[in-house]
C-alpha cells in the first residue's frame, strides 16, 4: 500500500475543522463559566460535580443509551473508575486554579500535557520517545517555567493547581490510550462523566453552594452541556479526519481563552505568559510534526527492521 500523497494528507475536511473549532469555543465557555462561578464564592468541587452530572445525563441522551447496551458494558471497571478519577482531578484542580489564575495561564499550562504524556508513555506504555521528541518535551517544560517563574515571587497555589490538573489529564490520556483497544468509545465517554459524578456524591453535601443569582444557577445547570457537547463535537471531528491533520487546531483555544479573559474579566496575559505559551505551542506543534513524519516513514519502510529504525528517530 502506497503512502498517501502530500495533497491527500493536506485535504482536511472543512467540517472536521469546524467541529474542532466548536470544541475549543465550548471548552472556553466551560472554563469561563467555571471561573465566573468560583469567583462568586461557589465551591470548586461542587461546580465540578455539577459539570459531570450534567455531562453524564447528556451522554445518555446524545448517545441514545436506551438503545445502545454497549455504552454500559465494561471490560475493566477498576480502570474505568481510575480513569474517571483522573478526569475528576483534572477538572477540580483546573477550576481551583481559575480562582487565582487567568484563563490564558491555565490553558497554556494545560496545553503542555502532550509533552508530559510523551515522557510517561515510555515507562507506562512502552512507547519510548527519541531524542528529538525529548528536546521538544524539555522545551515545553521551559515554557511552563517561563509562565510560572518559580523563585521570582510569581509561582503560587494557582500554578500548583494548574500543574496538578495537567498531570491528572496526562494520566487520563495515558489510560484512554491503554483502554481504547478493549473498551467501546461510548463506554469511555459515558463512564468518564459517570464515575466522577458518582464518586463525588459523598462530598456534595459538604461542598454544596447556593447560586447567588439566577444567572449563576443557569450556568451551573448547563456546565455539563458545554463539556458534553465539546466532547461530542471532538468525536465527530476525529471521525472525519486523522489526529495528525487536526492536531494544530486545538491550539486556537488559546486565542479564545485570551479573548474570554479580556471580555469577561478584563484580564490580559502579561508578556511572560504570552512568551511561555508560544514556546509550549511551538513544542507541541513540533511533536505533532514529528509524529506525522514517523508515521509516513513507517508506511514507506520496506521491512520491519527499517520500521523499527524509523520509530527510534
Amino acid at each position: 500500500m502506497k503512502p498517501p500523497s502530500a495533497k491527500h494528507e493536506a485535504a482536511t475536511p472543512v467540517a472536521a475543522i469546524l467541529f474542532v473549532f466548536l470544541t475549543g469555543v465550548l471548552f472556553t465557555i466551560l472554563d469561563t463559566s467555571a471561573k465566573y462561578l468560583v469567583l462568586s464564592g461557589m465551591s470548586a468541587p461542587f461546580v465540578a460535580w455539577a459539570r459531570f452530572a450534567g455531562h453524564a445525563l447528556l451522554a445518555v441522551i446524545l448517545l441514545r443509551g436506551w438503545s445502545r447496551p454497549e455504552m454500559f458494558r465494561v471490560v475493566s471497571l477498576p480502570l474505568q473508575v481510575l480513569r474517571g478519577l483522573c478526569l475528576l482531578g483534572s477538572t477540580v484542580f483546573n477550576f481551583a486554579a481559575l480562582l487565582t489564575l487567568q484563563l490564558a495561564e491555565t490553558s497554556a499550562i494545560y496545553f503542555s500535557a502532550p509533552m508530559l504524556i510523551i515522557a510517561m508513555a515510555g515507562p507506562l506504555l512502552g512507547e519510548w520517545a527519541g531524542w528529538r521528541r525529548w528536546m521538544a518535551v524539555i522545551a515545553g517544560f521551559a515554557g511552563v517555567l517561563v509562565i510560572t517563574r518559580p523563585g521570582y515571587g510569581v509561582f503560587g497555589i494557582g500554578h500548583i493547581f494548574a500543574l496538578s490538573s495537567m498531570l491528572c489529564n496526562s494520566f487520563y490520556v495515558i489510560l484512554t490510550r491503554r483502554m481504547s483497544a478493549s473498551e467501546t468509545p461510548a463506554s469511555l465517554i459515558f463512564y468518564s462523566a459517570l464515575a466522577p459524578a458518582v464518586l463525588m456524591i459523598p462530598v456534595v453535601p459538604f461542598t454544596v453552594s447556593a447560586p447567588p443569582s439566577l444567572l449563576h444557577g443557569v450556568l451551573l445547570l448547563i456546565l455539563g452541556l458545554f463539556g458534553g457537547l465539546g466532547h461530542w463535537f471532538l468525536i465527530k471531528a476525529y471521525r472525519l479526519a486523522t489526529t495528525t491533520a487536526l492536531a494544530p487546531y486545538p491550539y486556537l483555544q488559546m486565542v479564545w481563552m485570551i479573548a474570554a479573559g479580556y471580555l469577561v474579566f478584563a484580564q490580559l496575559p502579561d508578556r511572560w505568559t504570552l512568551a511561555g505559551s508560544a514556546i509550549i505551542v511551538a513544542s507541541g506543534l513540533y511533536i505533532i510534526h514529528r509524529e506525522h513524519r514517523l508515521r509516513l516513514k513507517n508506511r514507506a519502510s520496506p521491512n520491519e527492521e527499517a520500521a523499527d529504525l524509523a520509530d527510534k528517530l
